[in-house]
Parts: structure tokens; sequence; C-alpha cells
């Protein structure tokens, strides 16, 4: 199988290059110069001369609190572009596996969002998403849209990574404790992404296509999170960190976050049987390689 994946840096496509190699999986990441979401035009043509059998949409703008203030190339990389790829793929005959985001939510739901609920975003970036939601599914109806959320792994950087950075240097540390999501790893995404593929390139059935929900299991806000790194750090032979919980009012950004990021992940498991780890346990086998590796 040979997949094609959107950008060359995320940490979904870092992912996915590892374990394809895991796997002997070919995966092709293809980013600037050669592609460039903001230019369409650029698109189709890469594609064609790669001949894949899945696309996978992972390149995004996901400066959240920059997209406030530059909407236009927000909305031109993750809608048009977006679209431009589920074209191309829906030209070149073969599924489109696209990342979105919890960000599509308003966050109000007193309960987990389940696929078929309201979306409501409240930031630009959360817009931005949404409109690439809508832009695949209308440009691409072999497609399987993924929303994830809290993404961290040994790539790039992301809240485990910053949290152990700042631990080297503080003792103290003031985290959000009143917004609630799911923290995904990167790896377990990209495994997912491969089943996924598998399973699109082998079964055409119209239930294998749509939207699901891919997060890890179990919930935590921001300061339960950075107490579970914490926690693991000083098992290590780390040092203790002290974490003051706060709430959002204390820490003001220019994009709002959804209070409420959780998602529930039923539907993924019926139609493809996949779920994803318990997400402590997936942090303690990337801590680890991070610690091991001396971050």
């Amino acid at each position: 199988m040979r997949i094609a994946v959107t950008g060359k840096q995320g940490q979904v496509v870092q992912s996915l290059l590892r374990r394809g190699a895991e796997r002997g999986v070919e995966i092709i990441a293809i980013g600037r110069p050669e592609m460039d979401l903001a230019d369409p035009a650029s698109i189709a043509a890469v594609f064609s001369a790669l001949h894949p059998d899945v696309i996978v949409s992972a390149a995004a703008y996901t400066a959240v609190d920059k997209a406030e203030s530059e909407p236009e190339l927000a909305f031109a990389v993750n809608a048009a572009g977006a679209a431009a790829v589920a074209a191309a793929a829906a030209r070149l005959g073969i599924p489109v596996v696209h990342l979105s985001t919890d960000y599509v939510f308003s966050g109000d739901k007193p309960s987990a969002y389940a696929e078929d609920d309201n979306t409501g975003p409240v930031s630009v970036y959360g817009r931005s998403k949404l409109a690439g939601e809508k832009e695949v599914a209308a440009a691409n109806p072999n497609h399987v849209i993924l929303r994830t959320a809290w993404v961290y792994s040994p790539f790039g950087a992301n809240f485990l990574k910053t949290m152990l950075r700042l631990a080297e240097t503080r003792d103290h540390l003031r985290v959000v404790a009143d917004q609630t999501g799911c923290p995904t790893s990167a790896l377990d995404i990209a495994d997912a992404i491969l089943a996924i593929a598998a399973r699109l390139v082998t079964d055409p059935a119209p239930s294998q296509r749509g939207i699901f929900h891919l997060t890890g299991s179990g919930e935590a806000s921001w300061a339960d999170f950075a107490a579970e790194i914490f926690a693991e750090l000083r098992g290590s032979g780390g040092k203790n960190v002290r974490i003051e919980r706060i709430t959002t009012a204390d820490y003001p950004t220019p994009a709002k976050r959804p209070a409420n990021s959780r998602l529930i992940g039923d539907r993924l498991a019926e139609t493809y049987g996949i779920r994803l780890p318990e997400w402590k346990q997936s942090m303690k086998i990337i801590m680890q390689e991070l610690l091991n590796k001396g971050l």
C-alpha cells in the first residue's frame, strides 16, 4: 500500500513515517516547496504523478491564536487547500483521509461530543477547520474525516514536550484546569490511520465513510495532563514540579478555546474496530522515549 500524506514536519506526518517504516507501508510525505496548500494548482499535479492508494490530508494551519489575525490564510489552507487535496483524490478515484479537530465544537455541551452533535466553533481556526470538513465531503464522497484533539508525540511542539522543557528551569507552573479534553498520541493516530486506509482500499461499503472521532481513551483537564506528566517525571527520578490550577480567565489568549473538548469514539469502534489506548498509557510510552533521549 502506498499512502501520500500532506505535510512534512507535523506530528501525525512524522508518526506515519515511523509507523510506515516499521510495518513496510510506503508513506510519501509531500509539502512545500513541491506542494503548497495555499496554492491549489500545485496540488493536483503532485498526486497525479504519485498514484497513491490513499491520500491523507494532514497538513493544516494550526496557529490557533495567530489565526485570529490571519483568517484569510487559515481558510486558504484549512478549507480551500483541504478541498483541493480531496478533489485531487477524487479525480484519481481514491479515498482521502482528512484530519480535523475538536475545535469545530463550541465546548458548551456538558457531556462528550458525538459526531452528529451540532458544531459551533468559537475561533477562526475552528471555523476554518469546519469549513474544511464540509469542503472535503463535497469534493470527494470517498472520504473519512477524523476529528482528533490534544495531540502529543515525540515530534514537533506539543503540550507534553512543553511541560518537560519548562520543568528544566521551573519548580512551579500555572496550568488551566477548566478546559477538559482527550489527550491523544500521534503515534496512536498513525496506527489508526494505517488500519483505516487498508480498509478503505479493500472495502467499498459506504458505511466506512464519513466523520469519526479519534482520540485517546479517557479525559483530563490541562492541569490533570500536566500532573500526570510530572508524576511520571518524578517516578523516573526527575524533579518535583508543583502545579497551580488556574482558570481560563487567568490565562487569556487571542483565540477562545472550547471548555469541553471531549469526543466520543464509539462510531469508530463500531465501524472499524478501533479504539485508541487510554491516554495515560500512551503518554508514559512517549515520555520514556523523550526522557531516554534527554529531550
